[in-house]
């Protein structure tokens, strides 16, 4: 497949153009000034028919003045082939039998539709994103696509299913990326999937996010007892680590009071009730035996 690069058209500013073109049919005026009605037609000199001639062409001449707007650009076709392009905002004159085909610049929002996949672990979910864009390439927005608005809304869409099937939507697993858990590393594998899939058609991804994340309905409320009996376990594995250093640190420091005597089945009571203590949900008081104490 041929790609098209844009190159700049040839252009005239219009503010010098456009008195010439004057000139031109101020002077074909005043040579066909003579020629009053039809009847005179027949009779006409060649000067009066070099008249109607600079008329005639001072109009078409005229066809090619055009304006562009900041952040807008023309795409001139001549008989069928590609000329140029002119994105430099201001009033010009280009070629006035090319056809000037007007393509936006500006920066541009995707907000895709929420679509229904399956992500890497075959979880029904829905997902949609934005994606930023603009046309950096005219020549191949006009020329090597079809539609190239529709071109990125479908290929941006197509971007969106293959990121899904690639990672979970959740895991409990710090070390592997997943949809809620690293957005930025997601958003940053989005940008990349949009912008090789836009790059045929002359678009610069600027940014990509991720705007809609869920589970599908269908399993929604048992994927939410999942992550809560998740969170539960990450939490109580927290808390009981927290007590486990706490009451090694608490067997330590009594060890090494001179006045404190205790067995291992009363030391054994005494980590017992401490861990009962430091992990029970709820107020417990529980009687400490500290061994035999000597003055």
């Amino acid at each position: 497949m041929a790609n098209t690069q844009e190159f700049p058209a040839f252009k005239l500013s219009g503010f010098v153009a456009i008195p010439g073109i004057a000139i031109v049919a101020g002077c074909g005026l005043w040579l066909a000034k003579s020629i009053s009605n039809l009847n005179e037609l027949a009779s006409i000199s060649n000067a009066q028919i070099l008249g109607i001639m600079l008329i005639i062409l001072s109009s078409i001449l005229l066809a090619g003045s055009i304006a562009i707007e900041p952040n807008r650009a023309r795409v001139l076709i001549f008989l069928g082939s590609y000329v140029g392009t002119v994105r430099e905002a201001g009033f010009w004159w280009v070629n006035p039998l090319a056809s000037k085909k007007l393509v936006s610049l500006r920066v541009r929002n995707f907000n895709s539709d929420r679509l229904k996949v399956n992500d890497a672990r075959g979880n029904p979910i829905e997902i949609g994103a934005v994606v930023v864009w603009r046309v950096v390439d005219s020549a191949k927005a006009i020329f090597d696509v079809d539609y190239y608005e529709e071109f990125v809304a479908i290929q941006s869409e197509t971007a969106i299913r293959a990121l899904a099937i690639n990672y979970p939507y959740d895991t409990g697993e710090e070390k592997e990326a997943s949809l809620r858990g690293n957005p930025d590393e997601i958003n940053a594998a989005l940008q990349q999937e949009v912008q090789a899939r836009l790059e045929v058609a002359g678009v610069e991804v600027i940014e990509s996010r991720i705007s809609y994340l869920a589970y599908a309905p269908e399993i929604a409320q048992v994927m939410l007892r999942r992550q809560q009996a998740q969170a539960i376990i990450a939490a109580r594995k927290q808390i009981i680590e927290g007590a486990l250093s706490m009451v090694e640190m608490s067997i330590e420091r009594l060890s090494k009071q001179e006045n404190i005597n205790w067995d291992e089945s009363t030391k054994a009571a005494m980590i017992n009730n401490l861990l009962v203590v430091l992990t029970s949900e709820q107020n417990i008081q529980p009687v400490i035996n500290t061994g035999n104490l000597h003055s």
